[in-house]
């Protein structure tokens, strides 16, 4: 048996998704750009999608540009701000931001931006008046993520969007985990990064949304695509498939009362503790540490049993470093280094009873094993 939890760093391409994805890779596979009836046809398809995506979340296709995915977007959306508003230099984020984001603020702080990174609260949320605080007349833009990657806390996004446009202050938001999971009002924010392979599309497809009248410059230069922002060959497959997954549903209650009856039996293990809000989360969540034990040992005996987790960011995973979100939420080390992050699909439910106990044994397992004397009655469960 296998049971895959690690839905926020990919999940499985819709059948409905796979077989139109297949038509363009094998009948329809012009390029949009051609102008013999089979890339015109393309083309068509491809705007298809666009409308379809558009309509989606609220917006007018010419304000959805294709990328390659959500580090893309994000890239575009700060350094092609940054170089269409060379008079602004001044950013605002958070420190519980997905690498993407991060890594790209310190690059353009060596470039000469000031960057302030705000904190967030001990459950993981970041506040609405922290944000403004920071703000000044030479502020561009404040990126806030959607939903937090690691802990799948759920931030004030139209609060902070709607104070940013009370300023004349762009806003932008990584909603790669929250994208078609949580609603979100576009009213106010002015560009949102999102990306297909979490949501069952292929993988290497994203979009940025980007309000119109906003003022942003390429950073990528070639032939002109995507309104002259983003060129490159469109991904015509990707662009389909994307549209497509769309259209299909999520079990969200089903998946949502398994979070639930996992957390419940998890709290039974001493020593445990769960991070990030537990009511401003998104649905499909769990991230729980165990204090003393490693959490990369605890993974490596859950893929032994069939069950696939992971001790936090997939993008961050090659790095063999401790989770930044959880040390900015101030967590005890023992605890951040017994970490696992369950992003639940599908194959969750009506498997919870069997997910919990091979937690519980493999935990007990690894603190009989252990090098340190750990004395759990006197560590606080959390």
């Amino acid at each position: 048996m296998e049971i895959y939890l690690d839905n926020a760093a990919t999940t499985k391409v819709y059948d409905s998704v796979a077989k139109e994805v297949k038509e363009f890779f094998l009948v329809e596979y012009g390029n949009a750009s051609s102008q013999h009836p089979i890339g015109i046809n393309a083309r068509n398809k491809l705007e298809e999608a666009r409308k379809k995506i558009a309509d989606y979340v609220g917006a007018e296709p010419s304000e959805i540009i294709f990328t390659s995915g959500g580090t893309e977007s994000d890239n575009l959306a700060l350094r092609g701000l940054a170089k269409a508003n060379p008079e602004k230099k001044h950013i605002i984020t958070s420190v519980i931001e997905h690498p993407a984001i991060i890594e790209t603020c310190k690059d353009l702080e060596k470039q000469g931006y000031k960057v302030d990174y705000v904190n967030a609260s001990k459950d993981g949320i970041v506040s609405v008046e922290d944000v403004i605080n920071k703000t000044s007349e030479d502020t561009l833009v404040v990126s806030i993520m959607h939903v937090n990657n690691e802990i799948g806390t759920i931030q004030p996004i139209e609060e902070i969007a709607k104070s940013c446009k009370e300023k004349n202050i762009y806003f932008h938001t990584d909603a790669v985990q929250g994208f078609t999971k949580v609603d979100l009002d576009l009213t106010d924010v002015d560009l949102m990064s999102v990306s297909g392979h979490k949501v069952h599309a292929p993988k290497g497809i994203g979009f940025l949304y980007i309000k119109k009248g906003t003022k942003i410059a390429a950073i990528m230069t070639g032939g002109g695509q995507e309104c002259n922002l983003r060129s490159g060959t469109e991904n015509v497959p990707g662009i389909i498939g994307l549209a497509a997954a769309l259209e299909e549903k999520e079990n969200v209650e089903g998946i949502r009362e398994s979070r639930d009856k996992i957390i419940v039996m998890l709290k039974e293990i001493p020593g445990t503790r769960f991070n990030g809000s537990l009511e401003s989360r998104v649905y499909n969540n769990i991230n729980v540490s165990f204090y003393g034990i490693e959490g990369e040992s605890l993974m490596l005996m859950l893929n032994g049993e069939g069950i696939f987790v992971s001790t936090g960011s997939a993008c961050a995973s090659t790095k063999l470093s401790e989770s930044h979100v959880l040390n900015a939420l101030g967590i005890d080390v023992l605890y951040v280094h017994g970490s696992l992050r369950l992003t639940l699909g599908s194959d969750a439910i009506g498997n919870e009873d069997y997910i919990a106990q091979k937690i519980k044994k493999k935990v007990e397992r690894l603190r009989e094993i252990s090098p340190f004397k750990l004395n759990l009655k006197e560590v606080k469960d959390e």
